[in-house]
């Protein structure tokens, strides 16, 4: 198993980083078949299209940008897009990839795997399929579907394929909640959240300045999903 010396993510070797990104093929085929229903479910996003456009309106014109969980590409890679910024997304579920490419004809669209982001990893730094490095990053209720554990690197991979004091906004849930199974659109999923403290000291320790904050109250349009409290943050790398 590798260590901390390959992937130089700054943390002690976490022996289960690389296996997690297998035990999330089941993930993957519930938003297989949830599709297009995702956005059904999920209409308006009011806090979430908030949280990209002050993305992008914080960075430069033409800026490259990763959208982590892109799913159908809506609403953010096509807010980003249309804001006239380069779009790369990425997904684990190649039906939401299908959805996103129609969406979004301006974007890439990959399938990647987040911990594939990290230094050495195939798609990040110096690896052999490298995608990045990006000026921002918008990862909105994307690390919700990792264990609790494999968070604070999921984090640092993102750190390494954004540039030194580029963007990244995140979207989150806000629950005591790791790795926990819930009915979603009749699949199953596990989900893991934060108390906003704590959400607050993850992000910070993974090495990003928190600019700014927001917070939303949000009642999915199905009714097998609960209401929930959104929360996002604005945050900067450090050098």
């Amino acid at each position: 198993m590798s260590s901390e010396d390959d992937y130089g993510d700054g943390y002690e070797g976490y022996q289960d980083f690389d296996r997690l990104a297998l035990d999330r093929s089941g993930q993957a085929e519930a938003f297989d078949a949830i599709g297009d229903r995702y956005d059904e479910a999920f209409p308006h996003k009011e806090g979430q299209v908030k949280a990209g456009q002050w993305l992008a309106d914080a960075l430069a014109p033409g800026s490259r940008v990763l959208d982590v969980g892109c799913g159908t590409g809506l609403p953010t890679a096509r807010q980003l897009a249309e804001a006239g910024h380069r779009v790369t997304g990425i997904d684990i579920s190649p039906g939401m990839l299908k959805l996103a490419r129609d969406n979004v004809p301006g974007a890439e669209f990959h399938q990647v795997d987040i911990v594939d982001l990290r230094t050495g990893g195939r798609h990040g730094p110096a690896g052999v399929r490298e995608l990045g490095p990006f000026d921002g990053i918008a990862a909105f209720f994307s690390l919700v579907l990792l264990p609790r554990a494999e968070i604070p690197y999921a984090l640092r991979a993102l750190y390494a394929v954004l540039r030194p004091g580029g963007l990244m906004t995140l979207g989150m849930v806000e629950a005591d909640v790791d790795d926990f199974a819930i009915p979603f659109l009749g699949n199953s999923v596990r989900v893991s959240g934060y108390l906003r403290e704590d959400l607050r000291q993850v992000v910070s320790d993974a090495g990003f300045e928190i600019t700014g904050e927001d917070s939303h109250a949000y009642a999915p349009a199905s009714t097998d999903v609960p209401p929930e409290i959104q929360l996002y943050l604005h945050c900067r790398r450090r050098a």
